[in-house]
């Protein structure tokens, strides 16, 4: 039924392109105003010959290469090449995944081990079988399901991201058994383009391209192609398999005639409208490919793939983007950056440049991440938009690709910051924690939100296979690619601070980054650099370490423990010197809380302000409650407290068994309840955490001790009894309850190995519940007292005897108290959350 609802939504949008759903281009300007712009600003006059907008579309262009049924690539190619500016060589090159490893016991390392995890996981034959199937090879196994299942239009895109991700993975960790698995998917698919015999390859017929020329509704065929070509070119860039790269060629090829033919028995503006719908990266792929073979064929196929009415509209810096689909449209910017590499033409930077610079001004949200419901909103008009299907992960993949390329040619510092903030929460908070081959669609950015409660929620290892599945695994296999960078000459640029060792081969030294874990009550990140070598170099090497735009002026650095002058903040520290063994380089780097305004220029919406420490978006743990009462503009220090790390030894979960099932004490409705046992990283699991508020860091040994009970997630209130056989609320710790609140933690009635809670203030009287006497899942507890000859009572002893063990929750090293209106909030980073309720955006009220 989701397929065919998809299918039927698709649909939609392909034959009424005009709908205020979707807004899609076929090189025809609709709106007069952008016509008029383009056609009448004297300014714009180069930008509309450089890029050939003087007309609607560039089919006159490439009619006139058309001869005898044929196209003039020579002629095509030469029109581009005399375009061509050379690029200089001040922007900075990739290093190798080859040569960077993360530490396993970091963050990263922890993802990149998931990740790898998971595609150890996939199998062979099932991954392969539509691939089979359509070349009329045998088909051992069974066929996965989700988007790689037989009757899906875009089966086989998996396949490619998988090619892609298996091959980072393998340069980021050299593991042999992946290394086995990966050949032996290229082996599969090298026997399908074999006995197809005419260069294509994919899992489904050809037919689909047909429907796609054809104008019939069909599934994104090209976005699938995109997949699988990239995935083979990564084999061949990241392993050296020459096969892989024989194969991609071969694609190119088919795919060369095939767009030849549409455009010459029919026109270009057909295969222009043809590309009305996703179609992934294919004048990216096609430029990377150009970039190895030097084939002019591949150069002019990638300009037949790039979008000239939406990319004109960027040329001319207009924002245009509301109610485009996001994720058709950024690969084609993609593509794009790709082309000003190749020829250096400073049209498409410019088109990067401003088309980040849009999205980030209007379409951003503090995460980093944009699109609803895989479409831009209106600019400055996020309120409206804070709901369940936020922030595709596929877009974040995307735009970290954007910001990478704009990075590497201008080194601002805007690019370095942004990545770090959409890896940090965009990427890294899309895992189920340690869970292999569990991630998400969306991140949902709305009040009381749960990564689990979006229309997909978490997916499946097997019966998922969203697209977002696949830029999931590429984004996990390529967390080294982004910390390190280095010039054509001797300099390197560290821009992100990950716990990892890089060998810069050009100047023979190994540098080491360990950053310690951050903390809500230390407040600086350190980060400390340790270089060796596999040889010396008598030349100096220069390095510049990004200082984030998020640290203030009390940052420090050493080298060899003498102080360096620092920067400020949104500069990089340079240290030229020849490097030898033994030196060290450390940071220091105070982090603070921030607040960072919602983009919508509305008035009404001028409260409502994220909360950031460092690059971290920190959410606030709640069912949809948003006040906090406070100014963003007043010190934060006022009305945020860390939490400090002796907390998570108090926090504790009560249980009692019956009837061969475990149930805990738990916070439900403002009553204390028993419940049957949540599964860990749950709202669920919250509200059964709760944390005795005592002297002593070890409750679970201190028998006699007294205590108070706080609900893990609403610090500044405790558990209070009302009375005999009355049932347990909560009340705030204004120091009113303290009769009513204060319990002694007592070797249990029942039996050894358990607690028994009794009231300080009525002797003899304890946390009693009934769970043992009905039948429901759920019973109220109660403060019920002895009475004579209770003591020997076996129903009693048991009734009030819990099992103390570890909160089924923890506070997360980076955890802060905000003072809300009606209560106060726990803030913990929205990457460490897995299904638990929570809240992004919060209303600053005076």
């Amino acid at each position: 039924m989701k397929m065919l609802m998809l299918w039927l939504s698709f649909s939609f949008v392909l034959l009424f392109q005009t709908s205020i759903v979707a807004k899609e281009c076929a090189n025809v300007f609709a709106s007069h105003s952008i016509k008029n712009k383009l056609f009448t600003t004297a300014a714009n006059s180069s930008l509309l010959n450089d890029y050939h907008l003087n007309t609607p579309t560039e089919e006159s262009i490439h009619s006139n290469h058309i001869y005898g049924g044929k196209m003039d690539w020579g002629l095509l190619y030469s029109n581009i090449k005399n375009n061509e500016r050379v690029a200089a060589d001040s922007s900075l090159k990739e290093v190798s995944l080859h040569d960077v490893r993360l530490d396993p016991d970091s963050i990263h390392g922890h993802a990149q081990q998931t990740n790898l995890e998971y595609l150890l996981l996939i199998n062979v034959d099932r991954l392969v079988w539509s691939f089979r199937k359509t070349a009329g090879l045998s088909t051992p196994g069974h066929p996965y399901g989700g988007w790689e299942a037989p009757n899906v239009e875009i089966r086989g895109h998996f396949v490619g991201h998988y090619l892609s991700a298996t091959a980072q993975t393998w340069a980021s960790t050299h593991n042999t058994t992946l290394y086995t698995k990966m050949n032996a998917v290229i082996s599969a698919l090298y026997e399908c383009q074999a006995k197809i015999g005419t260069g294509y390859l994919s899992a489904f017929p050809p037919e689909l391209f047909d429907r796609l020329e054809s104008l019939k509704p069909v599934w994104a065929p090209y976005y699938t192609i995109h997949k699988i070509m990239a995935g083979l070119l990564d084999q061949y860039s990241f392993t050296a398999n020459s096969r892989a790269l024989d194969m991609v060629i071969y694609i190119a090829e088919y795919i060369t005639v095939r767009v030849e033919k549409l455009i010459t028995k029919m026109t270009v503006e057909r295969h222009y409208n043809s590309l009305n719908t996703e179609y992934g990266g294919m004048n990216d792929i096609f430029y990377r490919l150009y970039k190895i073979t030097g084939n002019e064929k591949h150069l002019v196929m990638g300009t037949l793939f790039e979008k000239p009415c939406f990319l004109g509209i960027l040329a001319v810096q207009a924002d245009s983007l509301s109610h485009f689909h996001t994720n058709t449209h950024i690969p084609i910017v993609i593509g794009s950056l790709m082309r000003y590499e190749l020829t250096g033409d400073p049209l498409f930077q410019k088109i990067g440049k401003y088309f980040m610079q849009v999205v980030n001004s209007s379409h951003c949200y503090a995460t980093g991440g944009t699109s609803v419901r895989e479409y831009w909103s209106d600019p400055k008009r996020l309120a409206d938009t804070l709901e369940t299907e936020n922030q595709e992960s596929s877009t974040t993949y995307n735009m970290l690709k954007v910001s990478r390329h704009l990075f590497r040619w201008t080194k601002e510092m805007a690019y370095a910051d942004y990545y770090e903030r959409a890896l940090t929460n965009g990427v890294l908070s899309i895992q189920r924690g340690r869970e292999p081959g569990v991630m998400i669609y969306m991140l949902p950015l709305g009040r009381g939100a749960s990564k689990a409660q979006s229309y997909h929620g978490w997916g499946t290892k097997f019966e998922s296979f969203w697209g977002c599945y696949g830029t999931g695994i590429e984004s996990f296999s390529k967390l080294g690619d982004s910390i390190y960078f280095e010039t054509y000459g001797n300099e390197l640029y560290i821009i992100q601070f990950i716990s990892s060792s890089f060998y810069w081969k050009s100047r023979g030294i190994v540098i080491n980054q360990k950053v310690e874990p951050v903390s809500s009550w230390d407040h600086v990140l350190r980060v400390t650099l340790n270089f060796s070598a596999h040889k010396w170099t008598d030349e100096p090497s220069a390095l510049n370490v990004r200082i984030p735009t998020w640290t203030n002026s009390g940052a420090l650095a050493k080298l060899n423990d003498e102080e360096l002058f620092l920067p400020a903040p949104g500069n990089f520290l340079s240290v030229n010197r020849k490097w030898r063994y033994g030196d060290h380089l450390t940071l220091e780097l105070p982090m603070s809380i921030r607040t960072e305004s919602l983009k919508d220029d509305r008035p009404e919406y001028a409260s409502i302000h994220a909360i950031l420490y460092g690059p971290y978006v920190l959410v606030g743990l709640s069912n949809g409650d948003w006040d906090l009462d406070a100014r963003p503009d007043t010190s934060l220090l006022y009305w945020i407290d860390a939490i400090p790390a002796s907390h998570n030894s108090q926090l504790v979960t009560l249980s009692q068994q019956s009837k061969n099932e475990t149930f805990v004490m738990t916070l439900s409705n403002n009553s204390i309840t028993l419940e049957t046992m949540p599964e860990s990283g749950t709202t669920s699991a919250i509200h059964a955490t709760f944390r005795f508020v005592t002297k002593d860091t070890d409750p679970s040994h201190s028998f006699s001790e007294s205590v108070m009970i706080e609900p893990f997630d609403l610090p500044g209130m405790l558990v209070v009894h009302q009375g005999r056989d009355e049932n347990l609320t909560i009340a705030n710790n204004d120091g009113t309850m303290r009769s009513s609140s204060v319990f002694r933690v007592v070797e249990g009635l029942d039996k050894k190995g358990t607690v028994s809670l009794e009231s300080e203030s009525q002797k003899g009287c304890f946390l009693y519940s009934r769970v043992f006497a009905v039948e429901d899942s759920r019973a109220n507890i109660k403060l019920s007292c002895q009475s004579a000859g209770s003591t020997s009572d076996a129903y009693f002893q048991q009734a009030t005897s819990f099992k103390l063990e570890k909160g089924l929750s923890e506070y997360h090293p980076i955890s802060f108290v905000a003072k809300g209106s009606k209560k106060n909030f726990i803030l913990m980073p929205l990457l460490s959350l897995k299904d638990e309720t929570y809240t992004v955006y919060f209303n600053f009220k005076a």
